[in-house]
């Protein structure tokens, strides 16, 4: 799982556009789902919350809405937390530096953008996926949107051709490929069944398709 230090957690609000197709339409969509939902004084767990963009959306969104950030990169925490004291909303958000784990305040709904291919199907995504449900209150949403393995043979390719249309160098391009083969650890569609039941939820809803970038809602059971 990477730590997103120093250079990487600058340049990543910059960069993330260029990696992932139709990346602020995914996150338009998911907090207009939150302002569908949600009542006035929900408290919402952003999982890997990372420069606070998310959370900035969000807190436009609604003035009364709480906030926890969670993230292991302390760099990318304190950019998010300069962005909250800029906006003046730092009093709604909670940061929290480390695992997901060890959080203890229940909350409405929780957001979980682009941090599950990260980790290894060797059980780490499941306890990811427990503790988010432990920390959803009853019948709470998680929107988990992740890169998913490819359902044609030429997705990936179409990826690629994308991501330098969007102005990704072809040095980008390269580490992206070496990324999917040896960073990534993307799941398809059975195998993310079969880990959100074992892990306390109901049946997964689609609500975001960019070629291997999927959006999924899902209710706590």
């Amino acid at each position: 799982m990477p730590t997103f230090t120093n250079d990487e957690a600058t340049e990543y609000d910059s960069r993330i556009t260029r990696l992932v197709p139709g990346y602020d339409l995914l996150h338009s969509t998911t907090a207009a789902q939150l302002k569908a939902t949600l009542g006035d004084h929900a408290h919402i767990l952003i999982v890997g919350s990372g420069t606070g963009k998310e959370i900035a959306q969000l807190a436009t969104l609604n003035p009364t809405w709480r906030f926890t950030a969670q993230d292991i990169s302390i760099d990318m925490l304190n950019i998010g937390q300069q962005r909250f004291a800029d906006m003046g909303i730092s009093e709604r958000v909670t940061i929290h530096v480390g695992d997901v784990a060890t959080l203890t305040d229940p909350v409405d709904a929780a957001i979980c953008l682009l941090v599950l291919h990260f980790l290894a199907d060797n059980g780490d995504k499941k306890t990811m996926l427990k503790a988010i449900s432990k920390q959803l209150k009853p019948q709470g949403q998680l929107y988990l949107g992740d890169l998913m393995r490819p359902e044609t043979t030429f997705e990936r390719d179409a990826q690629f051709i994308l991501c330098q249309q969007l102005g990704l160098t072809e040095v980008g391009i390269e580490r992206m490929k070496h990324n999917f083969e040896h960073e990534f650890f993307a799941l398809d569609r059975m195998r993310l069944a079969d880990l959100l039941n074992e892990s306390g939820f109901n049946t997964a809803k689609l609500y975001f398709k960019a070629l291997s970038f999927s959006g999924h809602v899902i209710q706590k059971r």
